[in-house]
């Protein structure tokens, strides 16, 4: 474990010479980050411009859900980034450096892909999530930060976990396949109230697609809605089963794969 935090630790110093050297680069993505969640946010107030209630939920409780939202995806885009995996390390090959050193190679491949400014989403969404709770009158009590804590960390465990048996595709197939792309977008599903959709998209988001786990399942813990309190409790199972089942399909994958030049 020492072993594996001292290479966090040296690739995030590593990280920091070379924004420090293209400064300007960091805050046009940083920038643009915030950007993009002030849309998403407007997107929201928008909505509830010409309605009350979105399946039940009101404005504040939906903008709360979206705080929580950030913070797991925030943690999840820093830590694990397997957005050009095909491309960078099949196509090109750089999976045979990977192969050829001690450490495994699925954490030496999130060690290389990240991104601190991502976690700037995850602060901005604390403190959406402070705001609007204000907003709600929710008293902050002892066991909220432990369970918050425990929340964030299973909701990131299901983003890994699904995101890696996607990439774990590339193994198999050298050309693109525009999943990852289409799945991003589907998870955007989970930040607003599962009550919205019909039932069958409410079984995919929960039980096969899981993405109502990282965003309005764990909020509604806080949120102390009753129909949703129990699921909310299972986030962090969920978070070891599709995280395992991601290890699963990626070591299934290494198996199969035999190099750029063969």
């Amino acid at each position: 474990m020492k072993y594996y935090l001292g290479l966090v630790w040296e690739y995030f110093l590593n990280y920091a010479k070379t924004r420090l050297t293209y400064r300007a680069d960091f805050w046009v993505e940083v920038i643009s980050d915030l950007l993009f969640q002030a849309t998403n946010l407007i997107f929201i107030f928008v909505v509830f411009a010409h309605t009350d209630t979105l399946g039940g939920f009101t404005e504040a409780e939906v903008v709360f859900v979206y705080g929580y939202f950030m913070i797991p995806y925030g943690l999840y885009s820093c830590f694990v980034n397997l957005w050009n995996f095909g491309d960078r390390y099949i196509v090109k090959g750089e999976m045979d450096r990977i192969l050829t050193r001690p450490a495994h190679n699925l954490f030496q491949i999130f060690l290389e892909n990240l991104d601190p400014p991502s976690l700037i989403g995850s602060f901005i969404g604390v403190i959406i999530m402070f705001w609007s709770g204000g907003q709600l009158g929710i008293e902050l009590l002892w066991w909220h930060i432990p369970a918050l804590i425990v929340m964030v960390l299973g909701s990131t465990l299901i983003y890994t976990g699904i995101y890696t048996i996607l990439t774990s595709i590339s193994f198999y197939s050298d050309s693109p396949t525009g999943i990852i792309p289409l799945m991003y977008n589907i998870q955007t599903y989970g930040r607003y109230p599962i009550t919205i959709y019909n039932r069958i998209i409410q079984i995919l988001l929960t039980w096969i697609l899981p993405f109502a786990f990282v965003g309005i399942y764990p909020a509604a813990l806080f949120l102390d809605r009753p129909e949703m309190i129990r699921m909310a409790w299972i986030t962090p199972v969920m978070g070891i089963v599709f995280f395992t089942l991601g290890l699963l399909f990626w070591n299934g994958g290494i198996k199969r794969y035999r190099g750029a030049g063969s």
